[in-house]
């Protein structure tokens, strides 16, 4: 007896041990929708990516704006360096910012190209034109800013090799300064290297003709930079005035489409009025027959009984 109790209590506690796996299955997750790319969340319609992209294109310009602000100061802080090492240092920042910013706008000018390919007429047409245009606006008034910033230091920096000169040679002729200051196929260099071999002031004439030689070299690299940004301007400009000539094509062919089936429908409505018409005066040549048909009838009818009138009968 104690035995089979025994087994009895095992099989019962083995038959009240839930299905390890029924019970990991009810505790799974439903995989979201969206998850997989097949949810609202996608953004699988053409207007919701579209919008999507634009969005993020304005979050880049934002960033490109910044980088501007922060090349201005790195251009303040060169002009304002006290030392060799912050110098370098300082142009070392300056060069990789620049960098970086190059590429942030030559990736958003490709961005704002691939935006503006033309997707033909329809009723988000107009909304997608006024969201692009605002997109380069929005660029276009950078790539501006960062054209003024770039001239603004340009200029700076040469009057700081101006200043630089008229330490080593105080009484320099306007077209020696002119000279150093454009440094037009390496003549300034030479021709301050010659007024340092009559200066009195070495220490602070070799001090200058270094900073002379790197306020050169930040000229090139923002003259590089203005190239850069001229072109770019003129590339955007120019596709704007193509989209403006591709919506104008197609919004006159949607006229045209519209002027035709205007005009068919007007045709469409006289041919319905010359049916009708026709109809009409089918059913009034029908009963003017009918009509005819039974006058001739009726005075057939009337000749033949006057020429032979029917004779009474006589009673007995």
């Amino acid at each position: 007896m104690g035995r089979d109790r025994l087994a009895a209590l095992r099989a019962q506690r083995q038959n009240a041990t839930p299905d390890p796996g029924q019970g990991d299955y009810e505790m799974q997750a439903r995989p979201s929708p969206s998850a997989n790319g097949t949810g609202n969340g996608t953004g699988t319609d053409p207007l919701s990516a579209f919008y999507a992209e634009a969005t993020a294109i304005q979050d880049s310009i934002q960033e490109f704006d910044d980088n501007v602000t922060r090349v201005a100061e790195f251009h303040s802080r060169s002009l304002n360096a006290l030392d060799d090492a912050a110098t370098q240092a300082n142009a070392a920042q300056l060069e990789r910012l620049t960098d970086e910013t190059r590429q942030l706008s030559n990736s958003l000018a490709n961005r704002i190209r691939a935006l503006e390919k033309p997707t033909g007429a329809g009723p988000d047409a107009q909304i997608r034109k006024n969201r692009i245009d605002v997109v380069r606006t929005k660029f276009m008034a950078t790539l501006q800013r960062y054209q003024d910033v770039e001239r603004q230091y340009r200029q700076q920096y040469r009057q700081r090799v101006e200043r630089q000169f008229k330490i080593v040679k105080p009484d320099a002729t306007p077209e020696e300064v002119a000279a150093v200051v454009n440094d037009d196929q390496g003549g300034g260099s030479q021709i301050f290297a010659q007024a340092l071999t009559s200066s009195n002031r070495y220490g602070d004439s070799r001090a200058a003709y270094r900073e002379v030689q790197e306020r050169h070299q930040d000229i090139r690299r923002i003259e590089q930079t203005l190239g850069e940004l001229a072109q770019l301007f003129n590339d955007m400009a120019t596709l704007l005035s193509e989209q403006e000539e591709k919506v104008d094509a197609i919004e006159t062919a949607a006229a045209g489409v519209a002027h035709d089936t205007e005009g068919g429908q007007k045709h469409t409505e006289v041919a319905v009025k010359h049916a009708r018409s026709a109809r009409r005066k089918r059913w009034i040549c029908f009963w003017l027959t009918i009509i005819i048909i039974l006058a001739a009838v009726g005075i057939g009818v009337g000749v033949y009984f006057s020429q032979h009138p029917i004779k009474s009968s006589s009673s007995g």
